[in-house]
């Protein structure tokens, strides 16, 4: 007796290791998956840990894609939004978005300040990604070096700062930023 090959076990068990192969091997597709991820509630910021009194974050300078420096310094009494992230990382471009929708909801909050740090020194795109997707968000890359606490290479990385220069808030890795209760938290910030 013959063995059929094409039962639907087999196929199945094809295409899920297919779907498998491409979310590993594929960006885009590992950047589709991980947002569908975000979609369903998945990734979001523990913004439950109280840092009301977080470490004081030393002065650090950044650089648009023009040259114009922007310091943290000058930011005192702003909170401040960074993200660290890079075009190559496929969980830095799937929470792109929710960052883009996070900072165009807070367009009008001018005590809220967004950094969005390109790891790479603009020397993968990033200004043409930005464009290309649409995000209105402001690219900086490092004028000097960061601390480990602060940027340890691990990307996505978000800090958030505020208004008296401390670290309030510090995520590793992929969060989905564009829900309310972070949106919340922000203004809470701004307002304090």
């Amino acid at each position: 007796m013959r063995k059929r090959v094409f039962t639907f076990r087999n196929i199945s068990n094809v295409l899920f290791f297919g779907v498998i192969l491409l979310v590993l091997f594929n960006p885009a597709t590992k950047v589709f998956f991980i947002q569908s991820l975000m979609k369903i509630g998945l990734f979001q910021p523990d913004i439950s840990v109280d840092k009301a009194k977080g470490d004081a974050v030393p002065d650090m300078v950044f650089s648009d894609i023009h040259g114009k420096t922007i310091s943290l310094s000058s930011l005192k009494g702003k909170v401040v939004f960074i993200n660290f992230w890079a075009t190559w990382c496929p969980p830095c471009r799937a929470e792109m978005p929710g960052i883009s929708q996070l900072h165009q909801q807070l367009a009008s909050q001018k005590n809220i300040v967004f950094i969005m740090i390109d790891a790479d020194d603009f020397s993968k795109g990033a200004e043409a990604f930005v464009s290309q997707h649409h995000y209105s968000l402001p690219l900086y890359k490092l004028s000097a070096s960061v601390p480990q606490d602060i940027f340890n290479g691990t990307l996505p990385t978000t800090v958030i700062i505020d208004q008296q220069g401390n670290m309030i808030f510090h995520h590793e890795g992929i969060a989905d930023y564009s829900n309310s209760k972070f949106q919340s938290y922000l203004v809470k910030l701004a307002n304090q």
